[in-house]
């Protein structure tokens, strides 16, 4: 159990910051305002580095599958990404899709992207199941904003698949009445199924919050078909 759950949410680039017990690790999340901190962008390395001080982060291209890497393979096509906390800074990118920051007491942490593919896919399992190949025992979660049943109309046989692998909770309704995905609900019945303590939740859809002034807070492909993505990373524990 990670105990106490530390949370420091900020107004600018980096959304919040969270902490769980004595754990080896923080999570970081960046907003829309941070800009897109993907490689291959220019300037964003001086980018993360404002944001997020330290070393630098690691990666995958991530394909919305259940493909799981260790940092030493950072760069190769995958949708989890392990380490440990000294030093690995995993991160994850999405504009719709949940992430998801995993955290142990041994000091072996993982990021998911899981959107509804690579969550059917069983990337969040699949993830935990590395991680405790590599000596993690308890695991302790933090998921990221993703976009919100009330935003997310969803075919009804899509719908059928991802309910019968995760149950009816993933079953919701957009803002008019249409049948729609609660990502988050899945994200949670995965996380139960991984034994992962999902003890923290960003529950912001990405799709329709805002800021005080009215901006959105986050990138949003299927509402804005926004090019940007926010970002999850997690990095060593001062």
């Amino acid at each position: 159990m990670p105990g106490n759950v530390n949370t420091t949410l900020e107004t600018g680039e980096l959304a919040c910051a969270i902490t769980a017990g004595d754990l080896p690790g923080k999570v970081m999340i960046t907003t829309r305002r941070a800009g897109d901190l993907r490689p291959g962008i220019r300037g964003t390395a001086a980018r993360r580095a404002s944001v997020v001080p330290g070393g630098a982060w690691r990666w995958t291209r991530q394909v919305h599958g259940a493909v799981v890497v260790t940092a030493e393979h950072a760069g190769d096509a995958g949708d989890g990404l392990i380490g440990r906390a000294a030093g690995a800074r995993p991160a994850m990118f999405a504009a719709d899709c949940a992430l998801l920051g995993i955290l142990s007491p041994q000091g072996i942490v993982g990021v998911a992207h899981a959107g509804w593919h690579g969550l059917c896919a069983g990337v969040i399992e699949e993830t935990a199941r590395a991680m405790r190949s590599f000596g993690a025992t308890t695991l302790s979660a933090v998921r990221g904003p993703c976009i919100g049943p009330e935003c997310y109309e969803f075919s009804p046989d899509d719908l059928d698949s991802v309910a019968r692998e995760y149950g009816p909770a993933v079953r919701g309704e957009t803002s008019v009445g249409r049948p729609a995905l609660d990502l988050a609900a899945g994200v949670r019945a995965a996380c139960d199924r991984a034994e992962i303590e999902l003890v923290h939740e960003v529950c912001s859809c990405t799709a329709c919050a805002r800021t005080a002034s009215g901006e959105p807070t986050w990138f949003s492909h299927r509402a804005r078909r926004d090019p940007g993505r926010h970002g999850l990373v997690i990095v060593e524990r001062q």
